[in-house]
């Protein structure tokens, strides 16, 4: 059996979107022939929303490293605060110990914390193991370069330096590239030319079944993270925020409020919810989504819960609403992971998305809700209104979903891609 090293700083039980792939993915990994270990960092240098229940979705026999990292308490006076730059220094003594004394027939960076992949040139020249990364988001980007100062996220004139000077490191001598989107790879082979010859693969996250049997058994201790008053029909969102969801977020809401001008018995009796929006410290989070509100006057609808909340309460916020919203992008490379859960959720969904994402797509392969492109939003207020009003009158029906078809979107078989793909990146 092939052994995979996989190198994921957060690791549950922290909750972090970045380390999702591996965590669903190690319960298969021994069946497509490859035994994995993960190497993460110790929970008391994390900075992450924790949520216990997430280690009981690990295999007890899948073999865990811990590394040390500075302590941000003291790196945040510099103003470094990211675990990866904390973290580094301690991964690269680690890992050269481990690989001194065992064998390894590969190195998986799955995480966007991506300056601890820079190690991966390093461990190959020093140790001759061939590495893959995974891009689950773009590392190096000039997406905000042309966006004003208070749109561009904190720190943004140090990372993006950073990001332009490790990114090429990186890949320099990259075994094979795994991303959630065509274009990631398309971006990086433009930069980088020699990419060319390097193989890639596409691989989404899956859909992971097990959460909901985990969330379901310990729905007593978890807790709802909106008023959910039973006069109104809630319409509830988990996940980030930020400027590049306004869009999507204002498409939502100027149809709600032509509607409340047309029809306000109606519309009236609808209430939005966006929960755990910011990265950002409780209760130190920006409501950029509830701005969007404020903006078209329709505030007293809208509720705005910056603070993240545990994964498995995610999961059961969404169980407790009346219907599921996903805010996407205008950029066809944006994926959203979290449109698993809200399908297996079983709660008709409003998306707003450029139709020619992959988490659109997926949506309407698996007919498991109303997709409204965010590029021609204009044309479709009316069906973004009609899904509002059939949610009020109680005809809107639960999604029927094509499970057949959303199979293939299901960890598992997520899992065997990507082991098929490390196969061909070590050459068997």
């Amino acid at each position: 059996m092939n052994k995979v090293l996989i190198i994921s700083p957060y690791f549950p039980p922290a909750n972090a979107a970045d380390m999702q792939r591996v965590r669903m993915s190690l319960p298969f990994y021994k069946d497509c022939g490859w035994e994995a270990e993960v190497v993460c960092v110790k929970e008391k240098y994390t900075d992450a929303v924790f949520d216990h229940l997430l280690s009981e979705s690990i295999p007890k026999d899948i073999k865990i490293h811990y590394v040390n990292a500075f302590s941000k308490k003291w790196t945040s006076k510099f103003g470094l605060g990211s675990i990866a730059l904390r973290s580094l220094f301690f991964y690269k003594t680690f890992v050269n110990k481990l690989l001194k004394k065992q064998k390894y027939d590969l190195i998986f960076f799955s995480t966007t914390q991506f300056p601890v992949c820079i190690l991966g040139a390093y461990w190959k020249k020093k140790f001759n193991i061939p590495y893959i990364i995974d891009f689950q988001d773009p590392w190096f980007s000039d997406y905000y370069e042309d966006k004003p100062k208070f749109k561009r996220p904190k720190k943004y004139w140090f990372s993006y330096r950073l990001d332009k000077y490790l990114e090429p490191i990186a890949v320099k001598n990259v075994a094979g590239l795994m991303a959630v989107s065509q274009n990631y790879i398309d971006d990086l082979r433009y930069r980088y030319p020699h990419l060319n010859k390097i193989p890639a693969a596409v691989i989404t996250f899956g859909g992971f079944n097990e959460d909901l049997k985990i969330a379901s058994e310990h729905f007593e201790k978890l807790r709802i993270a909106f008023d959910n008053d039973p006069k109104y029909k809630h319409l509830v969102y988990v996940g980030r925020g930020g400027y590049d969801m306004q869009k999507s977020v204002g498409i939502l809401l100027s149809a709600f409020k032509q509607g409340l001008e047309e029809n306000f018995e109606i519309f009236s009796q609808i209430r939005f919810h966006f929960i755990g929006t910011s990265y950002a410290p409780l209760g130190q989070g920006d409501k950029t989504l509830f701005s969007v509100a404020e903006k078209l006057a329709v505030g007293g609808y809208v509720h705005e819960q910056t603070d993240r909340i545990s994964f498995y309460e995610s999961i059961y916020n969404l169980q407790c609403a009346d219907a599921l919203f996903i805010p996407g992008h205008e950029q066809a490379a944006y994926t959203a992971s979290k449109i698993y859960p809200y399908i297996l959720c079983e709660k008709p969904i409003l998306a707003i998305f450029n139709v020619e994402s992959s988490a659109a797509k997926t949506i309407m392969a698996c007919n498991a809700g109303v997709v409204i492109d965010i590029n021609s939003a204009g044309e479709e207020i009316l069906k973004i209104q009609s899904f509002l009003t059939s949610l009020v009158s109680e005809n809107i029906q639960p999604a029927e979903t094509d499970w057949e078809q959303f199979e293939e979107f299901r960890a598992k078989p997520r899992t065997t891609q990507q082991c098929s793909f490390f196969n061909i990146c070590i050459g068997i």
